[in-house]
């Protein structure tokens, strides 16, 4: 099937790269030479323009920074919408604010163009294996529809909702990512701190109650000092934000969010914004002259 493909940044690229290797076509297109460069040596088709992208594919994939970007690449100058046709399927796999991804929808609803939000969980490393969690939003017939293109990225595809609901799950995602780096890293700044040894730490309680993916994934890298990114600060900073606006207009209390958003600020004033989220450990060590490492 012959897919349209708009932003590839640290996710966007191998997600392509999944799904070429499942026999599709891709139809690229990034603001950014260089990116349509590397995926078009893997065989994708560059593409001059969003609009040239929807020109040519029924079938659109967006994944980009945030609200503002897909509004722009769907509904601005030379945009998806501009190139559509009646019928053609906008996924947008960018995580953004509900109320943006409703937007979006409304815009494509009276072009005749049916829309999914579809977010991702996992990062670039599951992005770069195909084992991302995808949560959808939108309707069960389209979803159906695209779900075998979904699976060439992913490990799992669930819908959760109408438009909206894919968002707003990735939100409910985001905090608990955050809150949980957060908890490992002054779960082990205390064990440090006592003397005992963290890498023997994390051996211990990994299979228990306390064990997570998160825990898991991030540890590793902790104890290596290893924060290149699989998920930026800042980008993190931009899910809590919309998460905090989202509990804002739906009546929802987010303390510890609010909480975490201060280190995460603290942090990229501390010229860590571009470091992996793992680096929330940092805080810590800044606070106490101590590092966690083997």
């Amino acid at each position: 099937m012959k897919i349209g493909f708009i932003g590839l940044g640290i996710m966007g690229k191998p997600m392509v790269r999944n799904l070429l290797k499942a026999g599709h076509e891709v139809v690229a297109y990034d603001i950014v030479k260089e990116n349509i460069d590397a995926v078009v040596k893997d065989g994708a088709i560059a593409a001059s323009s969003s609009k040239e992208v929807a020109e040519q594919c029924r079938i659109i994939i967006t994944m980009l920074p945030n609200g503002p970007h897909v509004l722009e690449a769907v509904t601005g100058k030379n945009g998806v919408l501009e190139g559509a046709k009646e019928g053609s399927i906008l996924i947008d796999m960018s995580s953004i604010a509900p109320h943006i991804s409703q937007q979006i929808a409304k815009a494509c609803e009276a072009k005749g163009v049916k829309m999914l939000d579809a977010p991702v969980s996992g990062g670039e490393p599951k992005a770069i294996d195909g084992t991302l969690s995808i949560m959808v939003g939108g309707k069960k017939e389209v979803f159906d529809e695209v779900y075998d293109i979904l699976m060439a990225m992913g490990s799992s595809a669930v819908l959760c909702g109408d438009v909206g609901a894919g968002n707003t799950t990735k939100l409910a995602n985001q905090i608990i990512v955050a809150l949980n780096i957060a908890a490992v890293s002054e779960a082990f700044m205390l064990s440090t701190r006592a003397g005992v040894d963290p890498q023997k730490v994390f051996e211990a309680i990994r299979g228990g109650l306390a064990g997570s993916t998160v825990m898991n994934a991030k540890v590793p890298m902790i104890l290596d000092g290893n924060f290149k990114p699989g998920f930026k600060i800042d980008l993190h900073i931009k899910d809590l934000n919309n998460a905090i606006e989202t509990g804002h207009d739906v009546g929802a209390p987010l303390p510890l969010t609010a909480l975490v958003m201060e280190i995460l600020q603290n942090l990229r004033m501390d010229g860590c914004g571009q470091d992996d989220h793992s680096a929330i450990v940092k805080y810590y060590e800044k606070l106490t002259g101590t590092q966690i490492r083997k």
